[in-house]
C-alpha cells in the first residue's frame, strides 16, 4: 500500500511539472516557435498522462511518461533552442518528469500491484 501512496505522489507532481511546463512560455516569455510549441505539447502529454495514471493504473503510463520526460529533457538540442531560458525550464521539467517515471517502474517492479480482488 505504501508504493501506491509513493505512486500517487510521483503522479501529482507529475501533473503539476506537465502544468508549469504548459504555462511556461507565457510564464517566462519564450518567443513562439519551437519552444513555445515544444512546451505546449510535452505539458499537455506529460498532465494527460499523470491524469490517466491517477485515474487508472497502467505500466504503460509510467514508460511513456519517462519518454516524454527524456524527450523534453534533450528536445532542447533537437530543435535548436540551446542557451535560451526555455532550454532550462525544458532541462529542469525533463529531468524531474524522467526521475519520477523511473521511481515509479523501479517502485512497481520491487511490489507489484494487485490487480485482482483475490485475497
Amino acid at each position: 500500500m505504501e508504493n501506491w501512496t509513493n505512486a500517487r505522489y510521483c503522479d501529482v507532481a507529475n501533473l503539476i511539472l506537465g502544468a508549469v511546463l504548459l504555462v511556461s512560455p507565457w510564464i517566462f516569455g519564450f518567443a513562439t516557435g519551437a519552444a513555445s510549441t515544444n512546451a505546449n505539447v510535452a505539458g499537455i502529454a506529460i498532465a494527460v498522462l499523470a491524469i490517466a495514471a491517477l485515474a487508472a493504473f497502467a505500466v504503460w503510463e509510467e514508460w511513456l511518461n519517462l519518454i516524454v520526460g527524456l524527450w523534453t529533457l534533450i528536445s532542447p538540442w533537437i530543435l535548436g533552442f540551446q542557451g535560451t531560458t526555455a532550454m532550462t525550464v525544458h532541462l529542469v521539467i525533463g529531468a524531474a518528469v524522467a526521475v519520477l517515471a523511473a521511481i515509479e517502474i523501479w517502485l512497481m517492479s520491487q511490489n507489484p500491484p494487485r490487480l485482482t480482488t483475490h485475497s
